[in-house]
C-alpha cells in the first residue's frame, strides 16, 4: 500500500458468517481496503458505524432484527454523511430502489463478479454513487408509464413492517423489533392492507412473491394475530 494513501476502512454487515469472512477476504486481497469489522445484525450494524464510522459500510439487505433498509435509515439519521453499500441478492428493483430512498450510496447484487464489489467500494468511498448499468436501466425502466408496483404505494415505515409481516413475524414481535407500540404496527398493517388491496396475511404474502420479494415455494401460516 503506498504510504500516502490511506487505505479505506470498510464494516461488513452479513448474517452468514462464512459469507462474512468471504467478503472480508475478497476485500483485503487489495491493498486500499482495510476490513475494520464484521457484524451480524442490523442492531449490531447500528451500533458499530457510530462506533467506528467506517469510511463504507457494506451491507445485505436481508438481515435478522430491523434489517437492512431500516439499518440504513437509522444510521443516516445519526450521521447523514454515512457511505453505505448495499450487497443483496435480491435483483428486482423494489429493494434497489428502497435502500437508495433509505440513504444507501449503493447497491450491488451477489451474482455480480467479484471485482465490481472492490470497484464499488472505491467509487463510493470517494463520494460517487454506485448502480450496476443492469440494475439503472431497470430503475428506469420502473419509472416509466404503465409499471405501476402496488408495493411502491408503502411509505418507508410500511415496507419494513410489511417485510416483517412477509417473513411470518406476528405483530407482537415486529412491535419489538421496530421499537413500536402494538397498536402502532397494527395501524400500519391495516394501512398495508389498504394500500395492496388485500384482507389477509396470506394475500399479503403472495403480492410478495409476485413481485420477487420472497423466493417462490413460500406459503405462509395463517396468523390469527397478523391476519
Amino acid at each position: 500500500m503506498s504510504e500516502t494513501r490511506k487505505a479505506v476502512r470498510v464494516v461488513l454487515v452479513d448474517d452468514h458468517a462464512v459469507v462474512r469472512e468471504g467478503y472480508r477476504r475478497l476485500l483485503e486481497r487489495t491493498d486500499d481496503i482495510s476490513v475494520v469489522a464484521d457484524v451480524s445484525t442490523g442492531e449490531q450494524a447500528y451500533r458499530t458505524v457510530c462506533e467506528l464510522q467506517p469510511d463504507v459500510t457494506v451491507m445485505d439487505i436481508n438481515l435478522p432484527g430491523i434489517g437492512g433498509i431500516e439499518a440504513v435509515r437509522r444510521i443516516v439519521a445519526r450521521l447523514p454523511d454515512a457511505k453505505i453499500l448495499m450487497f443483496s441478492m435480491h435483483e428486482d428493483t423494489v429493494f434497489s430502489s428502497r435502500a437508495l430512498q433509505a440513504g444507501a450510496r449503493g447497491y450491488v447484487t451477489k451474482s455480480a463478479a467479484p471485482e465490481v464489489l472492490v470497484e464499488a467500494v472505491r467509487l463510493v468511498a470517494a463520494g460517487k454513487l454506485y448502480i450496476s448499468h443492469e440494475m439503472a436501466q431497470e430503475l428506469a425502466v420502473q419509472m416509466l408509464p404503465g409499471r405501476d408496483n402496488p408495493i411502491d404505494a408503502l411509505s418507508a415505515r410500511e415496507f419494513e413492517v410489511f417485510r416483517l409481516l412477509v417473513a411470518g413475524h406476528s405483530l407482537q414481535e415486529i412491535s419489538k423489533i421496530l421499537c413500536l407500540s402494538y397498536k402502532t404496527v397494527a395501524n400500519y398493517q391495516s394501512s398495508i392492507k389498504h394500500k395492496l388491496d388485500v384482507s389477509n396475511s396470506a394475500q399479503v404474502v403472495r403480492i410478495a412473491l409476485a413481485h420477487g420479494l420472497i423466493a417462490s415455494g413460500f406459503e405462509p401460516e395463517e396468523n390469527p394475530q397478523a391476519g
